[in-house]
């Protein structure tokens, strides 16, 4: 199959990258044998704009899209998080190549405003949406031409390809990196934990309280140093909804401590992420892992297995395309209530 991905794919950053959802989610399509064409409008808009200034290049960038679909007839067309590409382009490849199915790919949480009227728009053009949050919580976009499916954060094989559960001896007993701000009072629950946690712990935060973010390398190297982990999303209680970090942390083999209110606990088989209810029992938790290693490389090592098995990207791409085209599914997925 011909498939066109249009995603922000940080060229830009010439390296110092974060992890992407949507590079995984293409090396899964290409994995699967399919003909794979990207599209990153972000920097197509840079590169495209008088100056460089990104926003003087965004009808250029819709453009450019349009003539790229032209030049490749994809079957479908998969779109990620573009905001610079308006529906209307979306329409007009649609128009120009009637066969063509359309998929859109959202792993933002719904509590962000802009999110939420951006796939309320993207609804109206969309075959399927794909959204990282469980399907129980999609109501609001419901009724309009999109089908809606969960999509879970996925693992890559050549992306997550360090196991902290095989190593006893580790610099950094627990991590956590973020530098996002909005939306969330994770600083507080940060700074409250740090004087809570056992005085032995070696706790590592970056992004925060001065110490920089890390990008790139030195992210993998952080989490290859790292034995736990905090799967902190900006706010609680989004059914099955997670930030990445769990694919990150769980499938490096980092103990991924994950609150209870997000459901996944009815997702990840028993004895792989370690769920608490509040900062008082994450702390218990935290505590009691970090006094039985043993238990740790256990639990973290059962995660990193089931993620590796059943959340790769291979099987998230494949998901995606049976999904969006309506054929029959050749895998029995463990998101599939």
């Amino acid at each position: 199959m011909r498939i066109l991905h249009v995603a922000y794919q940080q060229l830009r950053r010439y390296g110092h990258t974060r992890v992407s959802w949507a590079q995984k989610l293409f090396f899964g399509l290409v994995r699967n044998g399919h003909f794979v064409q990207g599209f990153s409008d972000r920097d197509v808009a840079a590169f495209e704009a008088p100056l460089g200034i990104r926003e003087l290049g965004i009808k250029r960038a819709n453009r450019r899209l349009i003539e790229t679909a032209d030049a490749i007839e994809p079957d479908l067309l998969v779109v990620g998080h573009c905001d610079m590409i308006s529906n209307a382009t979306l329409a007009t490849i649609r128009q120009r190549h009637p066969g063509i199915a359309i998929a859109v790919c959202n792993v933002d949480p719904l509590f962000v405003p802009h999110n939420m009227a951006h796939l309320h728009e993207r609804c109206e053009i969309a075959d399927a949406v794909f959204v990282s949050t469980g399907v129980r919580e999609l109501q609001p976009f419901t009724g309009k031409r999109a089908r809606l499916y969960y999509m879970p954060n996925a693992v890559d094989e050549s992306i997550e390809v360090y196991d902290s559960s095989a190593k006893a001896e580790l610099p950094v007993d627990l991590i956590y990196c973020s530098n996002a701000t909005g939306h969330t009072k994770r600083l507080e629950d940060l700074a409250w934990l740090k004087t809570r946690l056992a005085p032995s712990l070696v706790f590592k935060i970056h992004g925060s309280f001065g110490e920089p973010p890390v990008w790139g390398r030195d992210y993998d190297r952080a989490l290859a140093n790292s034995r736990m982990g905090l799967n902190l999303n900006r706010q609680e209680g989004l059914y099955w909804y997670t930030s990445d970090r769990v694919a990150q942390l769980g499938g490096n083999g980092v103990l991924a401590f994950t609150n209870r209110a997000t459901g996944l606990d009815t997702l990840f088989p028993a004895e792989t992420l370690p769920y608490f209810d509040d900062l008082d029992d994450l702390v218990k938790r935290v505590n009691a892992f970090h006094a039985d290693d043993a238990m740790r490389r256990a639990w973290a090592g059962n995660t990193r297995r089931f993620l590796h098995a059943e959340m790769n990207s291979r099987l998230v791409a494949r998901y995606v395309v049976e999904a969006t085209l309506q054929q029959p599914y050749t895998h029995d997925y463990v998101w599939i209530e």
